[in-house]
């Protein structure tokens, strides 16, 4: 069992614990005497208490020991705890004994006259030694459990972290291939065009487009600004494809470009809209998005003014794909309940998906 290296503040703590324990045992007793002798040196009775609890200040490291190299829950039927009960009266008996034996040398008596002596003084306030023995195991119990517990949620959180930094991979890797299909296939519509230029701009669009995304690979944050340069490349890009049918608006105050939000937070939720609102729309279509402050949360919205869709759970669920339903894992495990996604559509009007995230400072 590896221990870990004491602290002087918890060492001067426990030293002050234990002359705290002799104090009250002199008190206690130092009373106690005085109701049947007059005349007593509370000096008389505080030494040999304040010995005590020294001696104490030696056997709580060994208690301790034992306690983690044989647990209270340890074996069957009970075998810790039955073991901590021999232990603990064996170590009272141990150190009664010994006591003993130094006050009958201090004091010159026979030997003869040992056990005799060891059975007359043998009284209840012995039994205070067990109790001691119990704390200390007690205490060593409570302490493993709060730091096995501290442990855990530090092993959940890194785990929370990694599964968020897998699902964010895993999102960029869906997205590469489709949209790289997709780009590719429209700069060679361009070429065979004739429109060499158009798809030399696109290639660039493209290349800055995935390097940004390679630039995110270990950040599960980025600030707004950054994003929205992103999702701009992005619709950039599908513009070309779409050609004068794409429209697309950005309303974001300056002072909210700063606030982190997760990475590739917004291009799914873009890409949605351009799917559902703009495609499946006759005509020119219009994505917009925004963000404000509201209610101690900063809201991020995508919303477009396509055919929208009759809100019902299969019907929403259909909408959502499944670009939306990892966003909305990954703000479940990277914020819990601070952070929510919420889609509202209107048939004939249009769609909206909102993101309401934690106001960081």
């Amino acid at each position: 069992m590896r221990f870990e290296k004491p602290s002087w503040p918890r060492v001067a703590l426990l030293l002050g614990l234990w002359a705290f324990v002799g104090t009250i045992l002199s008190v206690e007793i130092f009373f106690n005497l005085r109701v049947l002798e007059q005349r007593i040196d509370f000096y008389d009775v505080a030494w040999p208490q304040y010995l005590r609890a020294a001696v104490w200040v030696v056997l709580a490291p060994i208690v301790c020991w034992l306690a983690r190299r044989i647990p209270v829950g340890s074996g069957r039927y009970g075998g810790g705890v039955a073991f901590h009960i021999v232990s603990s009266v064996v170590l009272m008996a141990a150190y009664y004994l010994a006591r003993l034996t130094y006050v009958m040398l201090s004091k010159g008596e026979a030997w003869s006259e040992f056990w005799v002596v060891a059975e007359r003084n043998f009284y209840g306030r012995n039994l205070i030694d067990i109790a001691y023995y119990w704390v200390i195991v007690g205490g060593v119990y409570v302490y493993d459990l709060r730091r096995r517990f501290r442990e855990t949620e530090l092993s959940a959180a890194q785990l929370g972290a990694r599964l968020v930094e897998a699902e964010l991979q895993t999102l960029k890797s869906q997205l590469h291939p489709h949209f790289l299909f997709n780009t590719m296939n429209t700069i060679s519509v361009l070429v065979r065009e004739g429109r060499n230029a158009d798809a030399v701009v696109l290639l660039s669009k493209l290349s800055t487009l995935l390097r940004q995304s390679l630039d995110q690979t270990r950040s599960l944050e980025v600030p707004l600004r950054q994003e929205l340069e992103f999702v701009q490349n992005y619709v950039q890009i599908q513009q070309a494809r779409f050609s004068d049918r794409l429209s697309f608006d950005c309303e974001v105050p300056e002072e909210l470009l700063g606030r982190p939000v997760p990475a590739l937070l917004l291009q799914p939720l873009v890409e949605n809209a351009i799917l559902y609102g703009v495609s499946a729309k006759e005509g020119p279509g219009r994505v917009r998005v925004s963000a404000r402050v509201e209610g101690g949360s900063l809201v991020l919205e995508v919303s477009d003014d396509g055919p929208g869709f009759p809100v019902q759970e299969r019907a929403q669920r259909r909408r959502e794909g499944i670009g939306l339903g990892n966003t909305r894992e990954r703000l479940a495990r990277m914020y819990g309940e601070r952070a929510r996604l919420e889609i509202s559509s209107t048939p004939g009007q249009g769609s909206s998906v909102s993101v309401r995230l934690p106001l960081s400072p």
